[in-house]
């Protein structure tokens, strides 16, 4: 049986098995105290993803926060940045977003956000695990009934913010009139995707968006997952494919000949495009550990500077505060935009993309060549006993070397021609292992070889 995953990244578990209704309201609670602890206000923002059985979790969500004293207001099936967009704007003392992101069908979850929309720091998910320990709670008997509201008008109030961003030329793209296919895996992408690609001019194909929450492939946008929507752009002599995860923070790409566009270059691109019309002198762009040394070219491009941070959004949000970035994201195919909200955002990116490649005027196969060209393969491996043990003896051999180490998140060894990179999964009880190089015989064959020395 798997265990319930509990870090920045929320909570995550398999529904019935870990993540039961009585498990749901355990965390609700805890993090209803937390809200309570830590804001004025008593509005507290919830959506869902839409995937199966995600109404049941849902519903005891709403009413166990009601029964907390809190103003419920439920945006209804809503990617998880629409949720922090809601949070943001309403003001509200935080929301939750139910979903598992790009987990599959068994798997659900719940992402706790702060007053702010972002997702909380780690110091406040240990406040709320010490919380769950001590077991105290307390329903606040309402007054009056249960303060629940039902408000879906955040999806076109999402798009909206997105064209006013000032990052995008809508007549440029109407111009194009470009035809998209979308598979938004029958999720939360199922309406807003197409809702603003329809504002933008474009035809759109919709091929998995019916909200059904019934996932017709495995919802992690892989390319070996995205075999039917690159037979459907080709099929449909479409310009490019748009593939959503569940909650709306990932956007991965299929060029007009039904080739994967590479999800890293998703961020490459969104900063290229970003830099190009920044108005301001500042050109700063934070992207996490993990994510392709394209990044920094394309930043140097146009004379702008690069940070990087841990993995997992709220480090990169962080990061990007500290520096005032105008753009940053994370090479799995996040793409944040603060004009817009400081989260990953599908909607942000699909935008980004579609202004960028207006502004280019040839096909998306072509762009695809003036992009930095890397080659990214990944692994994970579990560990006998503790993980930290195993990094921490990378750390020491590698120290010996010629090379840059990191320990800002795991280990990241950097040589001059590729990289790799260790951490512990904020999702999974695994070590992600990922490696870089300038090709990808040559980063297999560095990883390959770099697996057989781990002698685990």
């Amino acid at each position: 049986m798997s265990e319930i995953i509990f870090s920045v990244s929320g909570v995550r578990g398999i529904y019935g098995e870990t993540l039961t209704l009585p498990v749901t309201v355990h965390y609700t609670l805890a993090y209803a105290r937390f809200c309570r602890e830590n804001s004025k206000s008593r509005k507290i923002v919830v959506g869902l993803d839409g995937r199966l059985k995600g109404d049941e979790i849902h519903a005891v969500v709403v009413y166990t926060l009601a029964l907390s004293g809190f103003e419920v207001i439920d945006i209804g099936v809503a990617p998880t940045p629409t949720v922090q967009l809601a949070v943001e704007k309403l003001k509200a003392a935080g929301g939750i977003a139910v979903t598992a992101s790009h987990n599959p069908q068994q798997w659900n979850g719940l992402k706790f956000l702060d007053s702010d929309g972002t997702f909380l720091k780690s110091r406040q998910i240990e406040k709320i695990k010490e919380y769950i320990k001590e077991g105290y709670f307390n329903f606040v008997r309402p007054e009056s009934k249960l303060n629940i509201t039902r408000d879906d008008t955040w999806l076109k109030k999402h798009v909206d913010l997105v064209l006013k961003s000032g990052f995008v030329n809508a007549g440029r793209i109407k111009r194009r009139k470009f035809k998209v296919v979308v598979d938004a895996v029958n999720s939360s992408g199922s309406v807003i995707i197409p809702m603003l690609l329809k504002k933008l001019g474009c035809e759109v194909i919709e091929l998995y968006c019916d909200g059904s929450g019934k996932f017709p492939h495995l919802p992690e946008p892989l390319p070996q997952n995205l075999t039917l929507l690159s037979k459907a752009v080709k099929a449909r002599k479409a310009d490019i494919g748009f593939a959503i995860d569940p909650d709306g923070d990932r956007l991965v790409l299929i060029c007009e000949d039904g080739k994967p566009f590479i999800e890293e270059n998703t961020i490459v691109t969104a900063i290229r495009g970003a830099l190009r019309n920044a108005k301001s002198r500042t050109k700063n762009v934070v992207v996490n550990m993990s994510t392709t040394r394209a990044a920094e070219d394309v930043t140097k491009e146009f004379g702008g500077q690069i940070s990087r941070t841990a993995v997992g959004e709220i480090n990169v949000v962080n990061g990007m505060r500290k520096r005032k970035a105008i753009i940053g994201g994370e090479g799995s195919g996040g793409v944040i935009v603060p004009k817009v909200h400081y989260g990953r955002d599908a909607m942000v990116g699909a935008a980004l993309i579609l202004n960028e490649l207006a502004n280019f005027k040839g096909a998306i196969s072509e762009y695809k060549k003036t992009i930095p060209e890397y080659f990214i393969v990944k692994t994970k491996i579990e560990t006998k006993g503790d993980p930290g043990k195993l990094l921490k003896r990378i750390e020491r051999e590698y120290s010996k070397k010629k090379c840059k180490i990191s320990v800002i998140d795991g280990v990241k060894i950097d040589f001059p021609d590729y990289w790799i990179h260790l951490r512990k999964s904020n999702t999974e009880p695994i070590i992600r292992i990922i490696t870089e190089a300038r090709s990808m015989k040559e980063a297999e064959r560095i990883q390959k070889e770099f697996l057989a020395g781990l002698k685990i």
